[in-house]
């Protein structure tokens, strides 16, 4: 099941070192292996957070996800994005772009930082959205129950998470363009900037989530009418069969998955700067982990992972909404990439910690309503 589930990764990685060798040696070699490394530990909670979106699609789409989509992230986000993000933010064609980031690598890192301030308040925003639309909703389970049952209460009033988020940008983009000002007032139109990016990433979080969760309801919609016509034979003894996404639904939970790993992967592709500039380097390094990615979104779905440990999911929103903040903080300050990927670690490793308490606790009461229905029944 491991090998199956995480072949193509263990491939990708064997081919990606060798390729790093020929490319530039042993120092390209622990160059690459580092940035996966960085990759991995900065995604984990994307994958949890995939796998629970993945879970709800049917094989076709599954395998969707897998190929087309580690096409998307692999090639588009870890290679073609920072070539993109410099070929906008310096006004130059995508062929000049490539070239740049080939043959002036330092000239190409500081059009790569230059843009950071764009890139992070999309990101941030669209992960923020998620963070926040997680935390208002009133969950049947609920992990951090003293913070959560409150927020669930003031999840009912509506567009709070909207209303939140807005804020946020607007204190991020004032507060930038203030800390600008004061030096020299060069970069003072980023506040605009900020405040723009921003935007467009709450817009496309609302339009894409939004189209996914129509055509989920229609979906529910129609297989409800289908159940009850079968209400019947499942009453006869046969298994009901899982509802699974199909068609406009999943086309548009498939849209959300890979926007949503776009913004995963901006601190990635940013934080790579802090190792290498190289292009090819960092295209191999991020690549491979984002294999990994998929490949452990995979096992979680196939292991019923997510089911076992209930809070494994709350780990992971906690985790995404501190990256958001992490993002739109990066905006002004530097902060290392350590901190950033441990605090996601330490979030997902305290909610499965959790789990794993729940679980012990659940079996230890149902073995002790065992124990009193055999006394019980011996005595009677």
């Amino acid at each position: 099941m491991l090998l199956r589930t995480f072949g193509w990764s263990f491939a990708v990685t064997a081919l990606g070192l060798v390729a790093a060798i020929f490319y530039g040696g042993w120092a390209a070699f622990g160059v690459v292996a580092i940035l996966s490394i960085l990759e991995i530990s900065l995604s984990f909670d994307n994958a949890v957070v995939n796998a629970g979106i993945l879970k709800k699609m049917n094989a076709f789409w599954q395998k969707i996800f897998l190929t087309i989509g580690i096409l998307i992230a692999v090639f588009g986000m870890r290679l073609v994005f920072p070539v993109v993000i410099v070929a906008v933010s310096a006004s130059l064609g995508p062929i000049e772009a490539v070239d740049l980031a080939l043959t002036d690598k330092n000239r190409y890192q500081e059009l790569v930082t230059d843009a950071h301030p764009s890139i992070a308040a999309f990101g941030g925003m669209f992960l923020l959205m998620i963070f926040l639309d997680f935390i208002f909703e009133d969950r049947d389970i609920k992990w951090l129950g003293w913070l959560e049952r409150p927020l669930a209460k003031l999840g009912k009033v509506d567009m709070l998470s909207v209303c939140i988020a807005l804020i946020v940008l607007l204190v991020s983009a004032i507060t930038f363009g203030a800390h600008a000002h004061q030096h020299g007032g060069t970069h003072a139109d980023k506040a605009e900037t900020v405040l723009l990016s921003g935007i467009a990433g709450l817009i496309t979080y609302l339009v894409v989530g939004g189209l996914s969760g129509f055509f989920e309801d229609k979906l529910e919609e129609e297989e409800e009418r289908e159940h009850e016509a079968e209400e019947a034979a499942e009453r006869a003894g046969k298994p009901k069969s899982a509802v699974k996404l199909a068609g406009k639904a999943a086309f548009f939970m498939f849209l959300y998955l890979e926007v949503l790993d776009a913004s995963f992967s901006f601190d990635g592709v940013i934080g790579a700067f802090a190792i290498t500039n190289d292009i090819v380097l960092m295209a191999l390094g991020l690549g491979i982990g984002a294999m990994y990615v998929r490949s452990l979104t995979v096992y979680l779905v196939r292991e019923g992972t997510l089911d076992d440990y209930v809070y494994l999911e709350h780990g992971a929103h906690y985790a995404i909404g501190a990256l958001a903040i992490v993002l739109l903080v990066t905006i002004q300050y530097e902060i290392n990439e350590f901190i950033t990927g441990m605090i996601g670690v330490v979030l997902i490793g305290a909610s499965f910690w959790s789990s794993v308490r729940r679980n012990k606790r659940l079996a230890a009461v149902e073995g002790e309503s065992r124990t009193e229905k055999a006394e019980a029944a011996s005595t009677a």
